[in-house]
């Protein structure tokens, strides 16, 4: 087969070729290892010279042709299927958009934001700590040593011996305390961890820890703090109540009530009765707590508290179980 029917018999099959798939395999006919020019070009050797030179001209200037050709033609179906695909993907911005409904924060996320931005107003920094804690943060350094009987109050969840899931955000003070000297003046908002389940407790809640360490504070301090926190939280005319109550890592310690926000005092069923409503649990630093970081009880003395923000939520929002908060219902969660 001479240069010129090669070429012509090339361009006749070319000429359908719609896919690069397809132009692959005319490429592969025509210029493989076992292709139309390949094995014309391997018949020069048994010409006479005077007609290997032409010939062997004309068949390289047809492998030219053909390459080129071939060149040509992957770049048009290359174009070809961008716009093809630019077609299929085409956006047509006459067209009403898709409504998206926007999300909405999640009330514990907005109490936590509230409360922190009234602690901040008073002064207080933000503290973080781990999660996961040792069992000397969550317990020995808080004066709740081994066999403690507190530690049964706490529901552990333990990771392993010596390493639990933090019951409170309690350990965070601790660690605070090891790296500055006071007066030290912060809270600690997280998650916590307790082995407990029902419409008022969950296995994980969020807490906000409030911590104040110096030379000169008394439980008026602690006082006036947590007043003012609830009031603003709340309501400026909530009455609010101190009583006695124990925790190991303070002493005194007190259980802090508000006046029951949906009986005005008068007694139901979310107050028992009472009128008042427990809302979190305070006291003045215990000297054990402040020795065990090298802090000078003699000198220094502060106040701790813990609040929970489920129960701010829930009596802040009318909430009856805690669990709704949990269950990523979103007609529950687009009332916020």
């Amino acid at each position: 087969m001479g240069g010129g029917d090669i070429r012509e018999s090339f361009l006749n099959e070319l000429a359908p070729v719609k896919t690069i798939g397809d132009l692959e395999q005319l490429r592969v006919r025509y210029l493989g290892k076992k292709g139309i020019l390949t094995a014309e070009l391997k018949k020069l050797g048994g010409l006479p010279p005077e007609e290997r030179r032409s010939a062997g001209a004309l068949l390289n200037e047809t492998k030219i042709f053909v390459e080129a050709e071939l060149a040509a033609r992957k770049e048009e179906l290359k174009e070809l299927d961008l716009r093809e695909k630019f077609a299929s993907q085409a956006i047509d911005v006459t067209l009403p958009g898709k409504y998206t409904p926007p999300g909405r924060t999640h009330p514990i996320i907005r109490v936590m934001r509230e409360a922190t931005s009234i602690f901040v107003a008073m002064g207080f920094s933000v503290e973080e700590g781990p999660e996961v804690e040792l069992d000397y943060y969550n317990f020995e350094a808080l004066n709740i040593p081994k066999e403690h009987p507190a530690r049964e109050m706490q529901d552990t969840f333990y990771v392993s011996p010596d390493i639990v899931l933090r019951t409170h955000t309690s350990p965070v003070q601790v660690r605070v305390m090891q790296r500055k000297k006071p007066p030290v003046k912060f809270i600690a908002p997280g998650k916590v961890y307790r082995c407990d389940a029902d419409i008022s407790h969950t296995p994980m809640f969020h807490q906000i820890e409030g911590f104040m360490v110096a030379d000169d504070i008394s439980f008026s301090h602690l006082k006036a703090v947590l007043e003012s926190f609830l009031h603003r939280i709340f309501s400026p005319d909530v009455p609010v109540r101190f009583r006695p109550s124990y925790f190991p890592f303070t002493e005194p310690s007190a259980e802090v009530d508000i006046g029951c926000i949906f009986c005005k005092g008068t007694g139901c069923r979310t107050c028992k009765g009472t009128g008042w409503i427990e809302i979190l649990g305070a006291g003045m630093v215990h000297p054990h707590v402040l020795q065990m970081v090298g802090y000078d009880a003699r000198i220094y003395s502060g106040f701790a508290f813990g609040i929970g923000m489920e129960r701010i939520a829930m009596l802040k929002y009318s909430i009856d179980d805690i669990r709704l908060f949990f269950e990523n219902d979103l007609r529950f969660l687009g009332q916020f």
